[in-house]
């Protein structure tokens, strides 16, 4: 057959795409094998019936045709309204494009923040799609690194000492932070957006984990001085309301941009299935009740895990302070994130996420996600911490 295109080929830069043990763990249980998979994102609790109600409603009530590109009109002003609301800076419905998921919004903030061959930078630990969503858009991914003893917080010196370095024309966040549970403080947000003005770059906020805070206070970047007008906020259904495979998420940024992006969404995704939207726009007129409920399970879990972990001294727990995982210090068993997750998969059965699948900052960590029930979670924490004592005396 002919060659692939190099665009597609080098999309993981010759190198894994970070989802090894998930795709491993796959297989076991294919084959019959009882694996505990502790791995990605997706919780456990479905789709509200309610909203599945809505859905079929609107299905069934003929809007399965084309719907309209940027979104329908009453779920961009749900949304523009939910920003106000959280975030306190005015938000229209033209400051909003609707979009096939989180991950379609971050691939469209980048098409819109870069030109072919700039930098984008994005601070690690990150999330193991953001590399190869920027190449996909023609950008150069450049990391941030940052240190486990400030709890994986990005520090504005060297930020922006590689941001001069490279010419960057963009920077990507997230808090609450997947993988490390942090949650930005004011202090750094403001850091950071003082960089991103002195060096001309777009913010891009990944805010899909706003309503999973358990510990301090969500602030986006957008609602800083001087920072409307150059951050784009990816957003999702996917965790607050427990639609993951809905694939329903926004982008919400300066009208101008916003207004560009519908040229991208046209020639990509033509726009999001008008009953989905339908469904989404029911599931935020639930208000926060809905929100909480969904969360509810993950801040109780991340209560139970601390005792749990608090008990031993092998394993130790990063500050966890928002988002549905727990980020684990295994260095004391003397492996890395991979070796340890490797081992224990084929001891024990239980899938964890290396560390450096998000990054080489994140090297001699693990990513828990809270996504079992109560009781087994607890089981599956203490097979690991007994299975990290046991590789610490050996080590």
């Amino acid at each position: 057959m002919p060659s692939l295109s190099s665009r597609i080929s080098s999309l993981n830069a010759g190198g894994s795409d970070g989802w090894g043990i998930f795709y491993k763990a796959r297989a076991l249980k294919a084959q019959g094998a009882a694996v505990i998979e502790l791995t990605i994102g997706e919780p456990d609790a479905r789709t509200d019936p309610a909203i599945l109600d809505a859905l079929s409603a609107s299905a069934r009530g003929g809007h399965t045709g084309y719907a309209v590109v940027p979104g329908i009109p009453a779920l961009r002003d749900a949304i523009a309204a939910r920003l106000t609301r959280r975030t306190g800076v005015p938000t229209t419905r033209d400051n909003v494009l609707v979009t096939p998921g989180g991950q379609s919004a971050l691939f469209a903030a980048h098409m819109a923040a870069c030109d072919p061959g700039q930098t984008a930078l994005m601070v690690e630990p990150y999330y193991v799609t953001y590399p190869g969503t920027i190449r996909t858009a023609g950008a150069r991914p450049v990391a941030v690194p940052t240190d486990p003893a400030r709890g994986f917080l990005p520090d504005p010196a060297p930020l922006a000492r590689i941001a001069a370095q490279t010419g960057a024309a963009s920077l990507l966040v997230n808090t609450p932070n997947n993988p490390t549970g942090a949650v930005y403080p004011a202090a750094t947000l403001a850091g950071i957006a003082e960089v991103a003005q002195a060096q001309d770059l777009w913010l891009i906020s990944d805010e899909v984990y706003d309503t999973q805070i358990w510990q301090g206070q969500h602030l986006s970047p957008r609602a800083l001085p001087g920072m409307a007008e150059r951050t784009l906020v990816v957003g999702s259904l996917s965790k607050s309301h427990a639609m993951t495979g809905s694939r329903i998420g926004w982008l919400a940024g300066p009208a101008e941009a916003l207004a560009a992006l519908v040229d991208l969404a046209t020639n990509t995704t033509y726009g999001v299935p008008g009953y989905i939207q339908d469904a989404a726009l029911f599931a935020l007129t639930q208000g926060p009740d809905l929100e909480q409920r969904i969360a509810a399970p993950f801040r109780r879990r991340r209560d139970l895990a601390r005792q749990i972990l608090g008990a031993q001294r092998v394993v130790r727990l990063m500050p966890s302070d928002g988002a549905m995982y727990l980020f684990l210090d295994i260095r004391a068993t003397g492996l890395s994130g991979e070796g340890f997750a490797e081992a224990l998969l084929d001891s024990q059965r239980i899938a964890v996420m290396p560390g450096e699948s998000f990054g080489p900052s994140a090297a001699g960590f693990v990513r828990v996600a809270l996504t079992l029930p109560d009781d087994l979670l607890a089981e599956a924490l203490q097979r690991i911490c007994s299975f990290a004592a046991g590789r610490a005396q050996a080590a």
